[in-house]
């Protein structure tokens, strides 16, 4: 009998965790080793404590365990040449190299990739003084005296301010070049026009060339219920998304965007193979990208995963583009139910999380998955916070109702100090569903 399959499985939050239940679902005799994991990841994998940005620690554990193929879940190992040391070895690994996965550490890359292919997107400036954005917000501000700031670098999803008014564009642009708000990370500052519309999320295997997408989904950024409160790297997801819901949506991302940006990156010897996740506004004049992410998502992942068809093949796939294979595009990667997943945040998320309040988690039914996102063990054995967004919910079902009065009942059955968690995400959905039943 062959030897089951073993999987290094690369991160500790709710995206490794979704990660994690859907290659168990794939394939139960998969041995799976996660570094650093967390408990709810324990609960499926051997948890190893070497950090996700250890690249040299991270290729001792795959040759120590003859790992078959290796997933990296967060960015940051990527945009550290993880890839690039595992290929280096002759080891199969599911992600870009340091060089295309500056499509998301520098968002001024992005864009040069971008306005060369002829990708639709916002018009902007990168700018390296105060005096260059200055110039540029006042060249790019809309007639709502609306525009974007955004650090060029890695900012855990938080260096992006949408500002009203020329004043609070130039206070947020010095918070970032003169005052190092995100580090390193805002030394380059992007000035973009803001574009109007819904933003919807897509991801799309590739194997550099060849493309294979997953249902679209759409997050919720902000904190409070109407959208309303600071940014954060998101507050929940749902999925299908009627707008995107549609093989016209999915040929028109496909065929405008993605396969012209994997053929910038290709042009610039960066071919990208793993997960391009396409971040993009539904505005007047069709799809534009706002961002593009080099990984998974969070939190789309831990929706999109259980809103997929049990039967789409989406670690085979993945683990054929990892060892280096031609990915087959007639695959079949849709969803066959819908799914809501509500963040359950730590107290002080965003600015100041707090950590080691004790969690409950009780039962929450077949149809509710929790994945695990800022926990961890306390002295005494039990589950508490260890970071902002702490659990993600998600309620499936057959309608978006279901699902998310599924997702609501478990966020608020979970017991720790301080939760904050939204009680309308997909609201932008059941309220467009409701306008077409009363036309």
């Amino acid at each position: 009998m062959a030897e089951p399959l073993t999987i290094l499985l690369v991160g500790g939050g709710g995206r490794e965790h979704a990660l994690a239940w859907r290659l168990h679902q794939e394939n139960p005799s998969a041995r799976i080793f996660a570094a650093p994991g967390n408990p709810g990841i324990g609960e499926l994998a051997t948890c190893v404590p070497v950090r996700a940005t250890d690249v040299a620690g991270l290729v001792a554990l795959a040759r120590q365990e003859r790992v078959d193929w290796t997933l990296v879940g967060p960015e940051a190992p990527l945009a550290a040449g993880l890839a690039d040391a595992f290929r280096a070895d002759a080891m199969p690994i599911f992600g870009p190299t340091r060089a295309a996965a500056t499509i998301e550490s520098s968002k001024a890359f992005s864009k040069e990739v971008m306005f060369a292919a002829g990708v639709p997107t916002a018009r902007a400036a990168t700018c390296r003084t105060l005096a260059d954005a200055e110039r540029a917000i006042d060249d790019l501000i809309d007639r709502e005296q609306r525009v974007v700031v955004k650090a060029s670098g890695l900012a855990a999803g938080k260096g992006v301010i949408v500002a009203s008014g020329p004043d609070n564009a130039r206070r947020a642009a010095a918070s970032m070049l003169s005052e190092h708000a995100f580090g390193e990370a805002g030394d380059t500052v992007l000035i973009q026009e803001f574009m109007e519309g819904e933003e919807v999320s897509l991801f799309a295997l590739t194997d550099g060339e060849h493309v294979v997408t997953l249902p679209a989904s759409q997050d919720h950024k902000r904190l409070l219920d109407g959208d309303r409160g600071p940014n954060t790297g998101g507050m929940g997801a749902y999925c299908p998304v009627s707008v995107a819901d549609s093989p016209h949506f999915i040929d028109d991302v496909t065929e405008r965007i993605v396969r012209p940006t994997l053929q910038g990156l290709r042009d610039r010897n960066a071919t990208f193979t793993g997960l391009l996740y396409v971040g993009v506004m539904m505005t007047v004049d069709g799809p534009k990208v706002f961002e593009f992410n080099c990984r998974f998502g969070d939190p789309e992942t831990e929706v999109v995963l259980p809103a997929l068809s049990p039967e789409a093949p989406l670690f085979e796939a993945m683990a054929s583009i990892a060892r280096g294979a031609r990915l087959d595009e007639s695959i079949a990667m849709p969803a066959s139910r819908a799914a809501v997943t509500t963040v359950v945040a730590s107290s002080g998320y965003p600015d100041t999380p707090r950590s080691g309040d004790a969690i409950t988690i009780p039962d929450a039914g077949s149809d509710t998955l929790i994945f695990h996102a800022g926990t961890r063990r306390g002295a005494n054995g039990g589950l508490e916070t260890s970071g902002g967004r702490v659990l993600a919910v998600t309620g499936v079902g057959e309608t978006l109702e279901e699902a998310q009065r599924r997702s609501l009942a478990a966020a608020r059955s979970v017991e720790f100090s301080g939760k904050q968690f939204r009680s309308d995400i997909a609201w932008r959905e059941l309220s467009r569903r409701a306008r077409a039943s009363r036309d």
